[in-house]
């Protein structure tokens, strides 16, 4: 398990606890956080997952897939440090994990 920061848009934090192996798409949408809707229910087909993960975690949480990035292309406000939250796996080592979410993804 992995404590994971979720931060909305207007800096409302929600702190949740994820079972290692799942996405952090998949610990937003089993904890009911807001702005993270998942229409295409983790199979990167959509970007209504987007999210920015904290500078300090950028290292940790690796880097997008071609398909990731061709996916971001979708998604508004994209930034150096957006992300699929679909695409990034919960290990013990997320543990501590920022990740906000844009206001337009609302």
């Amino acid at each position: 398990m992995a404590k994971i920061t979720y931060i909305e848009h207007d800096g409302k934090e929600h702190v949740v606890e994820v079972k290692t192996g799942l996405s952090v798409m998949e610990g937003a949408v089993r904890n009911n956080i807001p702005g993270i809707d998942a229409d295409c229910g983790g199979a990167c087909a959509c970007a209504t997952c987007h999210v920015y993960v904290d500078d300090a975690w950028i290292a940790k949480t690796g880097s997008a897939s071609a398909m990731e990035e061709s996916m971001l292309d979708f998604a508004e406000e994209v930034k150096p440090t957006s992300r699929l939250s679909c695409q990034i796996r919960v290990s013990d080592e997320l543990d501590g994990l920022v990740v906000r979410m844009p206001e337009n993804q609302h």
